[in-house]
Order: structure tokens, then sequence, then C-alpha cells
């Protein structure tokens, strides 16, 4: 008999499905918990809130009433019906509940739409600093992700004159991430206007407008691109509940686009997966129509982090930070310290500056090299206070000690 090796089976596709050097951080900062070393751990993007009692009472009434069942593709109408009210009086985006295709979250939703509307050789123009997902599943697709860099001096964000002349006859998709993981960068109306006339100058070019962090603001107005004039047939607008409701493990995003895109989505979820968990839903429209006190208290502690991360970020030498308008992420620029050493010890890139400071001082974070730009790390700050304190004392120390 011949001797068998599975993975000899395994195709590049598999390689590629990786979020890489978030897994690879968070996972060391636990096996080193494991081991009893005190560690910080600044990586994942997930609330340290609980969900709020309003939204999990509602969960356990919708079980309770038997909708434990499979529920349609699209979503249950009740909740279809409630995000298009609240994406026309929050975002003036007029989509009617068919317009509206209810996922897994809002990484399937990303998925769906992507699958949907990109093939072989299509061109994805990504923004960096950007979420490592959308490249992968833009590879998935087929598609070539065409990527432009900004960096802290452009606030993160990318020229609306620099995506025109990226623009090719293959382009298919820019994808946008407003307000912005890794950095917090939020576009302000003006820019949005620049960039929608650079998309309505072309007969093929649509945007993917991810918002789910648009309840994470500190400041400044929440835009959606697809509000804009002309844009709504350009625009597949993009969000979930995982962050500002606190939601992480529900999964449940969702997707707005004109209807044969919208069909299309729901086709390919159809094929990949399901229809999102039925009491979820329930749960959904319960966060949606009900009071907004805890969302409210969970931005203002959000707001008093990010207000403790920046103050100790700017007494490091050689570290720069632009403001954070949103999120709970800072994405400090570190090239001024690549090239340093601490001892013998040479950190000539990202990877090797967040090993070192997890390994010797405790605290985890993510290098840049996941979002497209490898001269930065991203920090967490879903986490408490004390934690925060206790991560910049270390980081401040650590790095002020390289050579």
């Amino acid at each position: 008999m011949q001797q068998f090796d599975p993975a000899s089976l395994l195709v590049s596709r598999s390689q590629s499905a990786d979020e890489g050097p978030i897994i690879r951080m968070s996972q060391r900062a636990r096996e080193l918990r494991a081991g009893g070393m005190d560690v910080v751990s600044l990586t994942l993007g997930e609330p340290d809130f609980d969900t709020p009692e309003n939204i999990q009472a509602a969960a356990t009434a919708a079980m309770k009433a038997g909708f434990t069942h499979y529920s349609p593709v699209m979503g249950i109408p009740e909740l279809r019906t409630a995000l298009s009210a609240k994406l026309r009086a929050e975002n003036g985006l007029d989509y009617g509940p068919n317009d509206i295709c209810v996922a897994n979250g809002a990484k399937q939703a990303i998925a769906n739409a992507i699958l949907s509307i990109v093939g072989e050789g299509d061109e994805v123009i990504m923004l960096a600093p950007f979420w490592v997902s959308y490249e992968i599943t833009v590879r998935f697709a087929g598609g070539t992700p065409k990527v432009l860099h900004a960096g802290v001096d452009e606030n993160y964000k990318v020229p609306a004159r620099r995506i025109a002349a990226a623009i090719t006859p293959r382009t298919k998709l820019i994808v946008l991430n407003s307000p912005s993981n890794p950095t917090g960068a939020v576009w302000t109306r003006d820019e949005l206007m620049e960039l929608a006339g650079v998309v309505k100058a072309h007969a093929n070019v649509m945007v993917l407008s991810d918002e789910i962090y648009e309840y994470i603001m500190f400041g400044g107005e929440m835009v959606s691109i697809g509000s804009l004039p002309g844009m709504r047939e350009r625009t597949i607008t993009v969000n979930g509940f995982s962050k500002g409701f606190a939601m992480t493990g529900w999964r449940l995003g969702y997707a707005a686009a004109p209807a044969p895109i919208a069909k299309a989505m729901s086709r390919m979820q159809s094929a990949l997966t399901a229809g999102a968990n039925q009491f979820v839903q329930r749960a959904a429209i319960a966060a949606l129509e009900g009071p907004r006190d805890e969302v409210e208290r969970m931005r203002l502690e959000y707001q008093k982090r990010r207000d403790m991360v920046l103050k100790g970020l700017r007494t490091i030498p050689g570290l720069r930070i632009g403001d954070i308008p949103a999120t709970f992420y800072a994405f400090p620029d570190v090239s001024g310290l690549l090239g340093r050493k601490a001892g013998n010890h040479l950190l000539d890139t990202t990877d090797a500056l967040c090993d070192w400071l997890l390994e010797q001082h405790g605290v985890a974070t993510v290098p840049g090299t996941a979002f497209g730009a490898p001269g930065s790390i991203r920090l967490s700050f879903a986490c408490s206070e004390a934690e925060i304190a206790k991560a910049m004392e270390r980081m401040q120390r650590a790095l002020g000690s390289l050579i």
C-alpha cells in the first residue's frame, strides 16, 4: 500500500486563509499566561464588556417562544425591516428590506459581497492600513489587491487623487473602512465627496464600505458614503452588531446593496452556510429599537482609554501617533525605532519588536504586517484602564531602553 500524506492534498488557498500575526500574537500571549507570566494582551479587537441585558433578555425570550429553527437566508423580515429603518434614520441610506442581506457576522457579509462581484483578474483597491480579511477574501475570489498606502502624515487616509490614479479598466471595487481598523481614522464628508466623484467617473467601479465601528466615535460626523448623491447604486454598506453592542460571539452582520447584488449575496450565503441564527436576529431587533444607554456608556469608557493610550504613547521618543477619532485601536508608527538593539538583539522589523515586547516585557501587540503597514504596530484598548496603565508603563520602559 502506498504511503498517504493528507498534507499533500492541500491547495495554496488553504495556506493563505490565515489572519497570521493577529492569531499568532494572541495565541502566544495565552501560552505565556498559562505558564505563569503576567501578560497584558492588546491584540484582539473584542469589547471587554458583556452584551447589554435587554439584548440578552430578548434572545432568551425568543428561544422560549420557539425561534430556534432555520431562518430565511436573507434574514427574518422583521430584522430586515428594522435595519432598513435604522439605515434610513441614522445613515441617510435608502435601502428597503429586500436590499439587505443578514449574515453570520460582518466578516461573512464582506465575503458574500466580494465573492459576488469580484472574479479572476479583477482589481480591488485596498487602502492600507487595512483589516487583513479584506485582502484574504479578494484573493479567494481570484481578484488582485492593489494596495495604496497612507501613513500618519496623511492621517492614514489615501487622498482621492491617488485613488483616481490607481484605477484601471480592470478595477472593480474600492474597499473603504471608516471608522478604520486598525487606525481609528474617520473619513470626513468632504473627503468622501471627493472619493465619490472618483468612483462616479468610472462605469464599473463600486465601493464596499465597512462601517462596523460607527458607534465608537469620539467626535466628528459619521458619514456613510452610500448616502452621498449618486452613490446608493455604487455602494455596498456592511455593518454588524459585534463592536457597538458588544455582541462579538453572537455572530451577526449585514450588508445593504442594490437589489441585484443583495440577491447575489443571498445566493452566495445559501451556497456556503445558511441563514443567521434566528433568536440572535430577534435579539438584534431589541438592540436596534431598545435604549442605547449601554452603547453610550461603552463609548465613553473607550474614550477615556483612548486618552490614556495617546498620553502614554506620546511620551515615547521615536514613536509617532496621530489622533484616534474612533474605534478602540491605536496604530503607532514605530519605524523610527526599527534597527535599534535591545542588548545584543537587533529589532529590525515590527514582528521582531512585537515578539520582544511580549517575550521580555509582557505586552502583546500586533505587528503592522497584518494590516499592510509593516512600519507600525496595533494596540487594542478594549481592556481595563488598569491593564492599559500597566501596558503603557511597560512600553515606555522597554522602548526607552533601546539603543
